[in-house]
């Protein structure tokens, strides 16, 4: 079982590392250089699977480095696992109170017709968004070095 959740955590955690790391590298300056309606329309179609897959793979992520934690014995890379968790848990902190509330803001918006003194978040979603990006390198980081370590 043990290495069972050591693959999924260096994988899992590789795969959103990665993910947010792609959107940060590309989606983001893209989203910067639209204008404003376009934005939104291409806001709302990238963001459409996102919602389904990465919430559930940051909380198994979480939720494994604790089993991992809990059943490795005591060791120096043992805490490791207790730091990806703390820092998965931030990612899906900084996603729920920071991107998804201007991912929800934006979904309700027509590119058609964009309100009049529209407030453009994209520099407070890309704050947000890089403070999780760099969270979950982080996590992916603690995670390989654990299950190296634990060799």
């Amino acid at each position: 079982m043990t290495v069972v959740l050591s693959v999924f955590v260096v994988v899992g955690g590789g795969l959103l590392a990665g993910v947010l790391f792609a959107v940060a590298l590309s989606v983001v300056p893209a989203f910067l250089a639209m204008a404003p309606a376009e934005y939104v329309r291409v806001h709302q179609l990238v963001g459409r699977h996102f919602d389904k897959v990465m919430p559930p793979l940051v909380l198994a992520c979480t939720a494994a480095d604790l089993v991992l934690f809990a059943a490795a014995p005591p060791s120096p890379y043992r805490p490791l696992f207790a730091a990806a968790a703390a820092l998965q848990l931030g990612v899906s902190a900084v996603s729920q109170f920071g991107n998804v509330p201007i991912n929800r803001a934006v979904k309700r918006l027509s590119p058609a017709a964009m309100p009049a003194g529209w407030r453009d978040p994209r520099s407070r979603w890309r704050a947000w968004h890089l403070t999780r990006t760099a969270m979950a390198v982080l996590a992916s980081l603690a995670n390989v070095c654990a299950v190296v370590l634990a060799g």
